[in-house]
Formats: C-alpha cells, sequence, structure tokens
C-alpha cells in the first residue's frame, strides 16, 4: 500500500495546476471582440490620437498671434457656449456627420449656440472611406449641416481623416486608394460649396495610409492633431498648419486647438 508522507505534492496535482494557468494565459490574451468595438456614429475628432501617438506636455500659454478654439461632437452634449466665450476660446467645429448613416443629435445646439454668444464656427466630417465613395459622403455632409456662407462667421467644412475606430487603421486602402478617396470627397465639397475643405489628420496616420502624399496642401489648410508641447513634423507638402488639436483634456470641453494667427486670420478663413 503506497504511503504518502506529510507536506508532499502529487505530480497529478501539479499537472492540473499547469493545465489551469495555462488556460488563464489564454484567455488574457484573446485579442478584441465585437464588443470591444465602440458604436457605428460614436467616432469623433482625435479619438485615436492619445492611444497611437501618445500624449505629452501642454503647450506655452499661446500669444496674440494664435487664437483659441474648439471641437465638439455628441459626447459633449449640450455645450456651456457662454462659458467658452469668456475664457477666451473664440472659435469652434462642431461634427455634423460621420458615414452616411448618423448625423450628430447635438448638432443645432452646438452649431448655432457657438454662433450666437459671437464664436467663427465650421462642422466637421468623420471619414469612413471603407463604407462609401468620398463624392458620397461629401454630398451627406454638405446636405447636413456641412456648407458654407460667406457671412464672416462659418468656417469651410473640414474632412476628419484619421485612424479608424471601427477595424483596419487605413480602413482597408491602400496608399493610393486612400488618397484617390480624400481627393473624390475634397473635389466634390468645393464643387458644391465653392470652397476647399480644412484636411485634419495626424502625422503618423498620413504618412502610414497615405503614403505621406503632399498633394492637397496647396489648396487644402492643414488642421494637425498632436498632443504635445509642438506640433513636430508636418505631413508632406504641408510647410505650416492653419489649425493644431493640441489637447484632448481641457477645460469645458476637453478638445482644444490653437489657430495659427489672430482673430482676423479666422475670419479671413471664414470669408474665404
Amino acid at each position: 500500500m503506497p504511503v504518502h508522507r506529510s507536506g508532499s505534492v502529487r505530480p497529478r496535482h501539479l499537472f492540473l495546476a499547469g493545465l489551469l494557468l495555462a488556460a488563464l494565459s489564454l484567455v488574457l490574451a484573446v485579442p478584441a471582440t465585437a464588443a470591444d468595438i465602440p458604436a457605428r456614429g460614436s467616432a469623433h475628432m482625435g479619438m485615436g490620437v492619445a492611444a497611437h501617438d501618445g500624449t505629452g506636455a501642454l503647450p506655452s500659454s499661446a500669444d496674440a498671434t494664435q487664437t483659441e478654439g474648439v471641437d465638439v461632437s455628441s459626447h459633449q452634449g449640450n455645450v456651456a457656449w457662454s462659458t467658452l466665450w469668456s475664457s477666451g476660446v473664440k472659435w469652434a467645429y462642431t461634427k455634423a456627420t460621420e458615414g452616411t448613416y448618423y448625423t450628430n443629435p447635438y448638432f443645432a445646439q452646438q452649431y448655432n449656440g457657438s454662433y450666437n454668444v459671437g464664436m467663427i464656427r465650421g462642422a466637421y466630417h468623420f471619414a469612413t472611406p471603407d463604407t462609401t465613395s468620398g463624392a458620397t459622403q461629401a454630398n451627406y455632409f454638405v446636405d447636413h449641416g456641412g456648407g458654407w456662407s460667406r457671412d464672416g462667421k462659418t468656417l469651410p467644412g473640414a474632412l476628419d481623416i484619421e485612424w479608424n475606430p471601427y477595424g483596419a487603421a487605413c480602413y482597408g486602402k491602400s496608399a493610393s486608394a486612400m488618397v484617390s478617396w480624400i481627393a473624390d470627397f475634397l473635389n466634390t465639397y468645393k464643387a458644391r460649396t465653392g470652397r476647399d475643405a480644412v484636411i485634419y489628420t495626424a502625422t503618423s496616420w498620413w504618412t502610414d495610409c497615405t503614403g505621406n502624399y503632399g498633394g492637397f496642401a496647396a489648396n487644402n489648410p492643414l488642421w494637425i492633431a498632436r498632443y504635445a508641447s509642438s506640433v513636430g513634423t508636418l505631413p508632406a507638402g504641408w510647410g505650416y498648419y492653419t489649425m493644431w488639436q493640441y489637447t484632448s483634456s481641457g477645460p469645458t470641453v476637453g478638445d482644444h486647438n490653437r489657430f495659427n494667427g489672430a482673430l482676423d486670420r479666422v475670419v479671413a478663413l471664414a470669408n474665404g
């Protein structure tokens, strides 16, 4: 009859413990599931910046040659525009649309509210190049708040083209196909409004997903996203930025920006 000494561990117990640890490691290593992907329509400007490019120190205090602005979406709900105006914010962009399946339910309060307190305002479109063509999305944007008028208070529409929150970062497109999609959007927007749209992007995304294409710089103002003390390297073609989203954790509204010029330059962009 076998005798087991006190304090000894059976080999079978060690084997089972090893299996449990191995199973646990597999569970922890499981990639993100569909439950981790945000709902369509929930994307917003700068959604992927911190995760892909990180965050650093805030830039030094702005001087008279820069003008503070914010960008908002449905995440902010009804915005306290008078508070922002009093804090020095003079311009704002509101998300109007995404793809061809979403319009911001807070658009009227945000777009008109900023205008009513005296801000120069504009609208932006979150691009989803994997769902429909650039022309189709540009038309949807213009038809749902993304238009322009020469009233001195309305900025040209902005194309928010950045990491795909719903799947592959470059939306499954090659660099040349992405450039073609963007051109399709920009050409259609100009045909509809008479204005060249602003391009919002991050240098790292632009480099990866367009091959660092420089052909839009001559006509389309650059709105660069970088959460650091400086803008860093700009995408090819652009020698300067027009707007800079420098943080997603500002007061009242998280996404804060600086226009690369005094208020009269913001007005000039609005007037075309």
